[in-house]
């Protein structure tokens, strides 16, 4: 835990006890602070009262007197409206910030200058957080990892000057963090996302920019417009700006030259990492993850071969293009956390001859976007709810056959794949859809087919994420 000593002796509120807000209050506690914290569902009071945690209403609260409000990332602060209790601390003057901000303060006061990644965008966060980490560890750095991704960040240990933390923030963590200050501060793109929350892409943009605008390196991926626009702000300010891209060779940075990862310093370039064989970082998308975490380690003193060697031992995220098997010239990947469209290219794109399992509670706009893909699909196994929709949108595209159950799907894919003679084929779950038809979350989907394809004879499990 990191006791929230910046509030020792004060008085805080706090709004949202999931598990986050609880981890929170313990910490505000530990620190000394005397706290009153309320959620609107009764059940999540109740546990927390249970747990120690002085609790009531905040309607009838003494705004006044609270130090900070902390409120819980998923409540609204914007839009599409503030949340009551922003409303009533925002007319009472009292800041409204989050756990990630508790955190800033507390690495401030105490180790200034611990080591601090932090790593947003839109696509592929959890893969560069967990990445870092991992380059991190394997180098025999203490390394902390939370925020976003598993752990609460006021869960983690304390800030001590050699010890690394890597924090993945979300756009709404972000919001609440004013004085957020990580030594390398990834941003990694920007599409359009959580708009219901904040209104207008130019607001998301903005918030995610405050990340890389406070570090003390900004480290960009410049492939789209919004986070190159970003980049030549902030150098124009003065910012310290690494740039990376997937797809373009750049002047000065880092880029990807098919599985190179190059550095190019005033048009000169060295390639000083490579991702050729490392079956957990497959396709552009995680080449420019790559680029994020190898730009952040040797910004903050790793040197090359420690990080080659944490880029070929990475075993991947859970759910994310994670393989789990093999069998002679058969591969089965497990890409459960696609739950929509734009979530399955970066697996479709990855690989030339596909065996794709896909449906389950359909999103809207269906797979239609994905039809450039079609080429690499030599037959998808369809089930759940979407099936009926997608059989209409492959038509005569691509073979397919409405499977029904993830079993069945699985028994068939890999049944087919085994015959084919044309290299490496892969049976790829990644659904585009919700699971929820089928399933309580795509975890649970993910883990049936893991043990799907891993229960026929002759697959030999590959070790990774569990």
């Amino acid at each position: 835990m990191v006791p929230a000593a910046s509030f020792a002796g004060k008085r805080v509120s706090l709004f949202g006890l999931g598990g986050s807000g609880i981890a929170t209050a313990h910490a505000l506690i530990a620190g000394g602070a005397e706290i009153l914290a309320w959620d609107d569902n009764p059940d999540s009071v109740a546990k927390a009262a249970a747990a120690g945690i002085a609790t009531g209403d905040l309607r009838a609260a003494d705004w006044p007197r609270f130090a900070a409000f902390v409120l819980s990332p998923g409540v609204p602060l914007t839009h599409p409206k503030p949340h009551w209790a922003v409303e009533l601390a925002r007319g009472a003057g009292v800041e409204v910030i989050g756990d990630v901000e508790l955190f800033c303060r507390e690495r401030i006061q105490r180790a200034p200058t611990a080591p601090f990644i932090a790593i947003t965008g839109t696509n592929g966060k959890s893969t560069t957080t967990a990445l870092t980490a991992h380059i991190l560890k394997s180098a025999g750095r203490d390394t902390q990892m939370g925020g976003n991704i598993g752990r609460a960040v006021m869960t983690l240990d304390p800030p001590e000057p050699k010890r690394h933390y890597v924090v993945e923030c979300s756009s709404y963590q972000i919001d609440l963090a004013p004085s957020i200050n990580p030594t390398a501060g990834i941003l990694l793109n920007l599409t359009p996302d959580h708009l219901d929350r904040h209104g207008t892409m130019a607001h998301y943009a903005s918030i995610k920019e405050r990340l890389v605008a406070g570090s003390d390196t900004a480290i960009i991926g410049v492939d789209d417009s919004w986070c190159a626009q970003i980049a030549d702000r902030l150098e124009r300010a003065g910012k310290q700006v690494i740039r990376i891209s997937k797809r373009l060779p750049l002047t000065d940075g880092y880029f990807a030259d098919g599985t190179n990862l190059m550095e190019a310093v005033n048009g000169r370039y060295s390639r000083i990492a490579f991702l050729e064989g490392i079956g957990s970082l497959r396709g552009q998308h995680n080449a420019q993850n790559a680029l994020a975490a190898v730009a952040a380690c040797l910004r903050i003193g790793l040197e090359l071969g420690e990080i080659q060697a944490g880029l070929e031992s990475f075993p991947g995220l859970a759910h994310r293009m994670e393989q789990v098997g093999r069998k002679d010239h058969v591969l089965f990947v497990n890409d459960s956390k696609a739950t929509n469209a734009d979530a399955a290219a970066p697996a479709l794109s990855s690989f030339n001859r596909i065996y794709w399992i896909a449906g389950g509670l359909p999103k809207e706009g269906g797979i239609e976007p994905l039809r450039g893909f079609f080429p690499r699909i030599a037959k998808a196994y369809l089930i759940g709810e979407a099936a009926p929709a997608f059989s209409a949108t492959l038509g005569e595209a691509v073979p397919y056959e409405i499977s029904g159950t993830l079993a069945a799907a699985v028994e068939h894919a890999a049944y087919d794949a085994a015959s084919d003679t044309g290299g490496e084929a892969v049976v790829l779950l990644s659904p585009a859809c919700a699971s929820f038809d089928q399933f309580k979350n795509f975890e649970v989907r993910g883990e049936a087919f893991r043990q799907a394809a891993t229960a026929i004879d002759g697959v030999k499990p590959i070790g990774g994420p569990r």
